[in-house]
């Protein structure tokens, strides 16, 4: 006898986008979150007074947003308040210049010729086939379950963009750069895209490089924090009779041979389901909930293979005082090489970040209402190995934030930042692993080079255990709102195919 139709393990974008379409099609679902609050890596914590955002810090590719409430057949308007954001970046060199790119992709043309007239013919070839890439390619795809080459080939006939798009999974992030662009300045101002996903632009696919004209099509923030954006979807799910059940975290999945048939939690509590949906990291889903023997040996190695993602450091910064910044984001203006070489020099050494990539998000800029009266938030974010060569995180805390301060003191000209602090919140990828249950820290929970992209990556359907489904940024396109609530999308598809 099962107690639901549906389990799913986690509160994060893609198990709540799921849940709530089997909700709305007559589905009695469960969500076990680990935690006290939904939304995982898009998320936002209230600390005096201040509201930080945890991990997402803006929204673009919004249609699929609107994708997913038309799934539930509601408005999107009603249940979340968008602020538009633009410019899109602030730009900051190390000689002190610095410049903006407005949403508008025709302002942006007049900053790129301004540093080099070549690249402003080269832009509009860059946006004209990034706008093919969003709209007749990659957008059609993300709520598509994608999961084998036959699935590629169905895309290549109702997406027939897609064949123009091929050459540039193939080629990295860099490459494709170089192809469109000759300054060193406009690629460097386009390089940030690359870690978006977790990798320097000599190892992510190329393709991820239209990332940098998908902005141009808009970006938002919901106002009162990113959490709105999965509070909105869990206020769905409750809508249609769905339940959430906090501090539930799951110790093991339920198997009956090699189906999966529901949960127990760290309380011993044993939930019966028709089938088992993950939002969790695929290698605690099937290497510590499910075990290995009850895989087939092939997906045991298989899961085994991957590599998880790069950890994302945050720190979190409350203020007296505006800061003296032009933009939501800003970004220390880094070349390719000095991109690439934090991660072959750095990374891979174990090293504390002390140089190159930084991305300040200043939330306050869009909404006040994040902060008290007056007072502003900053959130600063690099990349950085979990284990480190020399101490450890737990230890090196307060060493990372000044040094990371002392960053934004001489790279991005706030003199005084130090004046202005009221607090300072330090959040390592220790702290990630232990409060989000990431291995490693990882915030895009695998590596997402072009061998685990799409399908690639663990299926939306489990291959090896049956009634088992997965959503999040271990699945599907990888990390990032839209592409974890298009994974939710696809696997609900699926779900409602077969069982439905």
């Amino acid at each position: 006898m099962q107690d639901y139709d549906a389990v799913v393990i986690g509160a994060g974008l893609g198990g709540l986008s799921a849940a709530s379409i089997l909700a709305r099609n007559g589905f009695k679902t469960l969500v076990c979150e680990n935690t006290t609050h939904i939304g995982g890596c898009c998320s936002t914590y209230e600390d005096n007074g201040y509201n930080f955002d945890i991990g997402a810090s803006i929204v673009e590719l919004w249609w699929i947003i609107d994708e997913l409430f038309e799934a539930l057949g509601k408005k999107v308007s009603d249940y979340i308040d968008w602020i538009p954001v633009d410019p899109i970046y602030g730009f900051l060199t190390a000689d002190g210049q610095r410049f903006t790119y407005p949403v508008d992709p025709d302002e942006t043309r007049k900053v790129i010729t301004g540093f080099c007239k070549a690249d402003g013919p080269n832009w509009d070839a860059f946006q004209k086939l990034g706008s093919e890439a969003i709209h007749k390619a990659f957008g059609q795809i993300m709520t598509t379950p994608f999961m084998t080459f036959g699935d590629a080939m169905k895309v290549m006939t109702k997406a027939p963009g897609m064949v123009k798009l091929l050459k540039y999974m193939g080629l990295n992030f860099e490459t494709t750069l170089c192809k469109f662009f000759e300054s060193e300045k406009v690629r460097a101002s386009m390089s940030l895209q690359s870690y978006f996903v977790g990798l320097p632009p000599a190892l992510c696919p190329g393709y991820i490089a239209f990332l940098a004209y998908s902005e141009h099509e808009g970006i938002f923030y919901p106002r009162g924090g990113m959490v709105q954006i999965p509070a909105a979807i869990a206020r769905v799910f409750e809508e249609y009779g769905g339940e959430i059940k906090f501090d539930a975290r799951v110790k093991r999945v339920l198997m009956d041979g090699n189906k999966a048939v529901g949960v127990e939690l760290m309380d011993g509590t044993q939930i019966r389901s028709k089938m088992v949906i993950s939002n969790i990291n695929a290698k605690t889903l099937y290497l510590e909930h499910i075990g290995r023997e009850h895989l087939p040996g092939w997906a045991a190695k298989a899961i085994s293979s991957y590599e998880v993602s790069i950890p994302a450091p945050m720190i979190m910064l409350g203020l007296d005082a505006a800061p003296d910044l032009d933009a939501h984001h800003t970004f220390c203006y880094t070349t390719l090489d000095e991109m690439n070489a934090i991660w072959f020099e750095d990374y891979y050494s174990h090293k504390l970040p002390d140089r190159g990539f930084m991305l300040v998000s200043w939330p306050t800029h869009a909404d006040p209402s994040l902060a008290p009266e007056g007072h502003h938030i900053l959130n600063m974010v690099t990349f950085a190995p979990y284990e480190l060569a020399e101490g450890d995180w737990d230890d090196l805390k307060e060493k990372y934030l000044e040094t990371q301060l002392d960053f934004l003191e001489q790279r991005f000209g706030l003199r005084d930042i130090r004046d202005h602090i009221t607090m300072a919140r330090v959040t390592t990828p220790k702290d990630f692993a232990k409060m989000l249950l990431h291995p490693g820290g990882a915030v895009y929970a695998l590596q997402n080079d072009i061998m685990a992209s799409a399908f690639f990556r663990p299926r939306l359907r489990s291959k090896a255990v049956k009634n088992l489904y997965l959503t999040g940024a271990s699945t599907h396109f990888g990390g990032g709102v839209p592409p974890t609530i298009g994974s939710g999308i696809a696997a609900s598809k699926l779900i409602t195919k077969d069982f439905g």
